[in-house]
């Protein structure tokens, strides 16, 4: 930044008035909502644009980087980086006023950054200090220079025409200079998102593992990570008021246990009721920011079922907002890993036990399913794979992940488990969603050790060990097959999903190349083992 640009540095104390006094005052469309939380528009970006975020190449760091057409990794060069970061800081030093926030991440001292965020708005300075660890006054007045700087030019547009530019949107991360630049988009997440892409490679190239997860810990210590997609409840099933928690979204497996790397939480609002997910309604109050929802103009009450402006409405506060939050957000090595699929086909068992192998090849897959209705065109099912639960935020190739989480799930004696929270006795139209009830009662199940004293079951295709009774759950339902009307269709159904496990695995099969074609090999045979459809064809149920 170039010297005089205004710039002050305020106490925690002061902070959350003065920020949404500001937003208030300077930004039209902003709003404070009947529970005290501030309203505002992010503009014509209601989401990420993961097809315009851009990494830097240099020589440094390439050689470790996952590149190649299914990376999220989008190249550009230091002289493209450097010219929009210009571009950046020149719009900046034309404005009466930027908000600069000061803070760290990562609950471990051991691990932990200085993050500085420079914006042109106040509630991306409110935002970033609810999803950041907050400083004490005493740390914020020795912050000094920060390990990484965020240049929020959001409301100006990038040049299209500047090399491996596509657009007017960009979000470039260069790990050389430790500097991201915004241009073109003042959604807020990209800031959150830029901070744990940064992380996906320090990290590991530490020994520490980032996960895209969810995290809590229960009265023994034992701590819980769950992975999973939009829609599989993941946030809501890590809010158990029984056990608290670590984190909703971001977190590091060092030596020494599991950490947050931020300090707030970053929950989807859309069709939010107090008596679904009490934790988090409770959490929207004064401090809260809430991103593109609608409100009553009279009554300043937000309409959480309305996607009048997009269904991705947010709220951003911080994790002391919930009532059980562990602070400081840190705990032991998980007991278990739980991966969360929304199985739209109705195939997958609620529940069941996965070798190192098969943790390793669903984690890698990162499966759910759209279902019909959800977007234009779509009209059955339709299988969504993110590897790591995360494609979109990994720097390295998913095998590197998938392998230290291996690892450390060996060495700590972690159990992973699959749990299907999707459709149950055909696919979606013609069965019904999993019962909530019974998801608590499978997962209670785990939590007690019930589950390691279990008879199991293999499944075919898959390969799945399916317990054959759990407290609280019918025992028929539990191998998928017995509550479908027509078992040849289960049949063909189970063994075409199978296929599109296989074909989604393609596009890693560069990944000898990170971890060694032992390690390669050994991620496959965890994968399912489709039949050739002719013969299902023939044989039906008896797979």
């Amino acid at each position: 930044m170039q010297p005089g640009l205004p710039t002050i540095h305020i106490s925690l104390s002061q902070f959350l008035p003065l920020r949404a006094a500001q937003a208030l005052s300077f930004e039209p469309g902003t709003h404070i909502t009947s529970t005290g939380a501030l309203a505002t528009r992010s503009g014509a970006k209601m989401g990420r644009s993961p097809k315009d975020k851009r990494v830097t190449r240099d020589p440094e760091t390439e050689k470790d980087l996952w590149w190649g057409p299914y990376s999220p990794n989008y190249v550009m060069d230091d002289r493209t980086f450097l010219t929009n970061r210009e571009r950046a800081v020149d719009y900046l030093n034309t404005l009466e006023r930027v908000y600069v926030v000061d803070a760290f991440v990562n609950w471990d001292p051991a691990s932990r950054l200085k993050v500085r965020v420079v914006t042109s708005r106040a509630y991306h300075a409110l935002f970033m200090s609810n999803m950041l660890i907050r400083p004490t006054a005493e740390e914020l007045a020795n912050f000094g220079e920060p390990d990484f700087i965020i240049y929020n030019a959001g409301a100006f547009p990038a040049n299209k025409y500047t090399n491996f530019m596509t657009s007017q949107t960009s979000i470039d991360l260069s790990l050389k200079h430790k500097e991201m630049v915004i241009l073109g988009t003042m959604y807020a997440g990209e800031m959150k998102k830029g901070v744990f892409t940064l992380m996906h490679y320090l990290m590991p190239m530490q020994g520490k593992l980032s996960l895209h997860s969810g995290c809590n810990v229960g009265a023994e210590d034992d701590v819980t990570l769950f992975f999973g997609l939009s829609g599989t409840g993941k946030t809501t099933l890590s809010a158990d008021p029984k056990r608290p928690l670590i984190g909703d979204d971001e977190h590091v497996w060092s030596d020494n246990g599991v950490f947050n790397i931020e300090g707030g939480c970053y929950a989807k609002c859309i069709g939010l009721t107090e008596e679904r997910e009490p934790e988090i309604w409770k959490a929207i109050k004064f401090g809260t920011v809430l991103e593109n929802v609608e409100i009553d103009p009279a009554t300043r009450e937000v309409d959480y079922e309305s996607q009048k402006f997009t269904e991705n409405t947010r709220a951003s506060y911080p994790i002391e907002y919930m009532a059980n939050a562990r602070i400081p957000c840190v705990g032991g090595h998980p007991k278990n890993v739980i991966l969360l699929a929304c199985d739209a086909f109705g195939v997958l068992p609620p529940v069941s036990r996965l070798t190192l192998e098969q943790a390793m090849y669903h984690f890698i897959s990162g499966y759910t399913a759209k279902v019909a209705g959800t977007e234009v065109g779509v009209t059955e099912p339709q299988a969504t794979f993110s590897a790591c639960f995360g494609s979109a935020f990994l720097m390295l190739h998913p095998y590197k992940y998938a392998t230290m989480l291996a690892e450390k799930m060996a060495k700590h004696g972690t159990t992973a488990w699959l749990l299907n929270t999707g459709w149950t006795g055909g696919k979606y139209g013609v069965g019904k969603r999993m019962s909530l009830k019974h998801t608590r009662a499978i997962i209670d199940a785990i939590h007690s050790g019930e589950l390691d004293q279990a008879e199991f079951v293999t499944t075919p295709i898959f390969g799945l060990q399916v317990p054959t009774s759990i407290s609280g759950v019918p025992s028929e339902v539990l191998c998928p097959e017995n509550v479908w009307g027509d078992k040849n269709e289960f049949a063909t159904t189970l063994n075409k999903l199978g296929h599109m496990f296989v074909k989604n695995f393609e596009h890693f099969h560069d990944g000898d190349a990170f971890v060694g074609a032992d390690m390669a090999a050994r991620i496959l045979t965890g994968g399912p083992k489709p039949l050739p459809e002719d013969n299902v064809a023939k044989t039906g149920f008896n797979l």
